[in-house]
C-alpha cells in the first residue's frame, strides 16, 4: 500500500518542475525500475525554488548615506566649511537661484555652497520646471518688479556691467537658473515669468574654474561662478567674488587628489580632434557641434 501523501496548504509554495510540460502526471513521479534521475531532478528543483523563495523574503535594508554636515551639505568627512567665510557675507542684493530638480541630488552641485555663503533672507533657491503665478506668487511679484533682473545669455542680454551704469533705477534682485545648459534653456523659455525682467548677461573671458565638470564652451561659468560675479559687480565688492570661489576652488582640488579627471569643455575637444564620441546624426545637433567648432555663440 502506497504511504498516503501530505496534503499541501493553500500557504505553502508551489515548486513547478523544470522541463518542456508544465505539467505532470502520476506516471511521470515515478521513472522506470532502476532510473532515479527524474526524481533527483524534480527534488533538486524544489530545493533550488525554495532557496530562492528564502532570497526573497528577506529583508531589504536601505543604502546608508554618508552623514552630512549641515552648513554645506558635504557628507562630513569632507566638509567643506574651513573654506567658507566665518559669518554670512554681508550683501543688499536678492539672490534667486532657479534649480531644476534633476540638480538638486547631484553630488558635486555648488548652489550648496553658493548658499552657505550668504545670509538666508538674500538667497533663495526654488526648484522645479514650472512656475506661475498661481504656483508661486512670491516669485511673480519678484519678477514683476522693475529693479529684477535675470542673467541668462543670448542676443537680447544686456551686459550686467554696462546696464547698471546706464539704468535709472539699480537693481536689487538678481535670478539665476541652476541646471545644464538644455536644462537652463527649457526654463527660460518654456516659463513666461521669467521674460519680465531685464535680461543680462555677463562679458568675461575667463575660463570656468569648475574643471571636474564638462562645460559646452570655455566660456560656460558654473551657477556658483555666475552669482559670484554677478554679485560682485552689483555690491561694486570684488571680495565678494574671491570669497564664494574659494570653497570651489577647494571642492575641486579635493577631487582631482583623489582621482577625478579634469574636464575640458566639448568646444575645446571638438576642435582639437579629441571628442570622444561620433558626431550626431541629427542636423540640429550637429549644427551645435560646428557652431562650438567655429566658436560662435550658441
Amino acid at each position: 500500500m502506497e504511504p498516503q501523501k501530505q496534503a499541501r496548504t493553500p500557504g505553502d509554495p508551489v515548486a513547478w518542475p523544470r522541463g518542456p510540460s508544465t505539467s505532470q502526471t502520476p506516471d511521470d513521479e515515478e521513472g522506470p525500475e532502476g532510473n532515479t534521475a527524474p526524481a533527483a531532478a524534480f527534488l533538486g528543483a524544489e530545493a533550488d525554488d525554495a532557496c530562492a523563495d528564502a532570497l526573497w523574503e528577506l529583508p531589504v535594508e536601505p543604502a546608508e548615506r554618508r552623514p552630512e554636515c549641515s552648513r554645506c551639505s558635504r557628507p562630513q568627512k569632507v566638509c567643506l566649511c574651513p573654506f567658507l567665510p566665518l559669518h554670512p557675507l554681508h550683501i543688499s542684493t536678492h539672490l534667486y537661484i532657479i534649480q531644476h530638480p534633476a540638480e538638486e541630488n547631484k553630488v558635486l552641485r555648488t548652489v550648496p555652497l553658493l548658499a552657505a555663503c550668504l545670509p538666508q533672507d538674500k538667497c533663495k533657491v526654488k526648484i522645479g520646471r514650472r512656475f506661475s503665478e498661481e504656483r508661486d506668487p512670491e516669485l511673480s511679484t519678484v519678477c514683476r518688479k522693475s529693479d529684477t533682473l535675470i542673467l541668462y545669455p543670448g542676443a537680447e542680454a544686456a551686459n550686467l556691467e554696462e546696464f547698471i551704469l546706464d539704468s535709472p533705477i539699480y537693481p536689487s534682485t538678481i535670478i539665476i537658473i541652476d541646471g545644464t545648459w538644455s536644462q537652463a534653456k527649457d526654463i527660460f523659455y518654456k516659463n513666461s515669468l521669467f521674460r519680465l525682467p531685464k535680461q543680462v548677461q555677463l562679458k568675461t573671458s575667463v575660463s570656468s574654474q569648475y574643471v571636474i565638470r564638462t562645460q559646452p564652451t570655455n566660456r560656460c561659468l558654473s551657477t556658483l561662478e555666475c552669482a559670484a560675479a554677478a554679485l560682485s559687480i552689483l555690491e561694486k565688492n570684488d571680495y565678494i567674488q574671491e570669497t564664494l570661489l574659494r570653497p570651489l576652488q577647494a571642492l575641486c582640488s579635493f577631487q582631482l587628489q583623489h582621482g577625478a579627471q579634469i574636464r575640458l569643455s566639448k568646444e575645446h575637444l571638438l576642435k582639437n580632434g579629441l571628442y570622444p564620441k561620433p558626431m550626431p546624426k541629427n542636423k540640429r545637433k550637429l549644427r551645435k557641434m560646428e557652431l562650438l567648432m567655429n566658436s560662435v555663440k550658441i
